[in-house]
């Protein structure tokens, strides 16, 4: 299936953009509302898990068992896991496009790129990078969680449902199931690591110009020599950290990632505009979580420009955070062994989008900040998404810090990449091993360069390629969904099963 769907996207790019792209139109027309009721639904799920006393306290583990991994560390890889990569991108750009254009300037309340607008710009960043994409992975992931600490059932989507389907799982159904999420996360992880790389480039001739990087004209773009090059090396990095597994390996990017991303939070936190930022830290928060329920079932009429902000925006984005929840739902289920459910819902949801707000605030607040001021004089939202955040810099500092800030971010980019990759390994091995969380190094090292092959022969026809399995991957996200409907249902029934087996033994104790 994936050789198949490749070649169609190499050898006839513009046939597979064409068809899969009216697919994709056809789909979010006709879901619009489901996309945006489901989604609600897993983070409404996930807030009432850890609120009921008698399911929060459960621990997702043998009793009395311990947490692998440290705060620090287990907070680490989840970051860099679920978020890392695509905020290195969409930190400015995400603001700066709600800056010119969202539901309350369509609408005509606010002029775009005014002091009026930001408010609302703010909300909707918040609203695609907050609790909603965390409360699809940690539904997936606490399913999966639960049956394999504390049921000892093997690490696959297959497990979640036997409540549900019992032994047929054990036949083709099962299959199915596990066949559709090793296609999601082979294609999730290709997608986000070719759009990585490029940005990766981009930063790379921000700092060194070189004739061979980047292509010359008046849209310059990552050469293919530099994008092969480029991919090789990640790859080559990632599949040597996935062999060393997720102790040693992933857990130590994961940590560097972190400490990394607080460096130039701190950056931008003290030569970045800093009353503006605390200002609109505060106000932001407040204006999301009191419009939260108003716009998380929020839905706009289709063939409106309300509707096709949203169809753009909003429903892309749940598409695309479902079509990721088994690739990061399973690794947060693979860390978060000896932890009960209550940490885990709280510490994967809360944190994580506490960490994307800071970020949202300060490197988009900053690019905000700049262009409202007059200073970047449109620099900033006339440049490419990938090159945003470099100009951001180039606009904030001088030149020479400028350059120091752009290459430890370009380190930074490089880190994100291999920890998405070498996660991203680790995950198809465990769902191919039938949820043997060690298996053995050979097949790492198999599906590195399966990944690798994939991913390079997208990037050498170009962005039509990766486009056809971005839009194959927001497809596969529909049917995903109704599976993680079924497995949040059955996590609950296999939980009051147990506390009804509780109840009925202290009663004849």
């Amino acid at each position: 299936m994936i050789t198949a769907l490749v070649l169609w996207a190499a050898i006839v790019p513009a046939q597979a953009l064409f068809v899969l792209n009216a697919v994709n139109i056809a789909l979010l027309n006709a879901f619009n509302f489901y996309y945006i009721y489901v989604v609600s639904f897993f983070l409404v799920f996930c807030i009432g898990m850890a609120i009921i006393p008698s399911i929060g306290r459960v621990i997702l583990g043998k009793s009395g068992e311990k947490p692998e991994f440290s705060n620090f560390s287990w907070f680490s890889m989840m970051f860099s896991a679920g978020m890392g990569i695509g905020l290195m991108v969409f930190s400015t750009a995400e603001p700066l496009w709600h800056f010119g254009g969202n539901p309350e300037i369509i609408k005509g309340n606010v002029d775009p790129y005014t002091q009026e607008a930001v408010q609302s710009t703010f909300r909707y960043a918040f609203l695609h990078y907050g609790l909603h994409p965390w409360g699809v992975y940690v539904a997936v992931g606490l399913s999966m969680a639960y049956f394999s600490h504390v049921r000892n059932l093997p690490l696959t989507v297959r497990s979640s449902l036997s409540p549900l389907f019992g032994r047929h799982l054990n036949g083709y159904i099962g299959h199915i199931l596990d066949i559709t999420a090793i296609v999601a996360t082979l294609l999730g992880v290709a997608v986000t690591i070719g759009y990585g790389v490029s940005q990766l480039i981009t930063g790379f001739d921000n700092l060194v110009e070189l004739d061979w990087v980047m292509s010359s004209g008046a849209d310059p773009a990552p050469t293919k020599v530099s994008l092969i090059a480029v991919l090789i090396i990640v790859m080559l990095l990632s599949t040597i950290s996935a062999a060393t597994g997720i102790g040693r390996g992933v857990k130590y990017l994961s940590n560097l990632n972190l400490g990394l991303s607080l460096i130039l939070l701190c950056v931008f936190l003290f030569s970045g505009p800093l009353i503006f930022s605390l200002k609109l830290y505060g106000s932001a928060l407040i204006d999301y979580l009191l419009t939260l329920p108003t716009i998380s079932f929020e839905v706009f009429e289709s063939n409106t420009p309300l509707g096709d902000w949203q169809e753009s925006g909003t429903i892309m984005y749940w598409a695309w955070w479902i079509a990721f929840a088994p690739f990061v739902g399973l690794f947060l289920a693979r860390i978060s062994k000896g932890r009960s459910i209550r940490e885990f819902v709280l510490g994967a949801l809360l944190a994580p989008a506490a960490m994307c707000f800071i970020w949202l605030v300060l490197l988009g607040g900053a690019a905000v900040d700049l262009e409202l001021s007059g200073i970047a004089n449109g620099r900033i939202i006339d440049a490419t998404s990938s090159a945003q955040l470099f100009e951001t810099l180039n606009v904030l500092l001088s030149s020479g810090m400028a350059s120091m800030v752009s290459a430890m971010a370009v380190v930074l980019i490089l880190t994100f990449l291999i920890t998405s990759a070498d996660s991203g390994v680790l995950v198809l091995n465990t769902i191919m091993a039938g949820g043997n969380q060690h298996s053995a190094l050979k097949h790492r090292f198999i599906w590195g360069l399966i990944l690798t092959l994939v991913i390079g022969t997208l990037l050498m026809v170009g962005n039509g390629g990766l486009e056809a399995l971005q839009k194959a991957m927001v497809i596969g996200a529909l049917p995903f969904s109704m599976v993680m409907v079924l497995m949040c249902i059955s996590v609950l029934k296999e939980i009051f099963r147990d506390e009804k087996r509780k109840a009925l033994a202290s009663r004849k104790a």
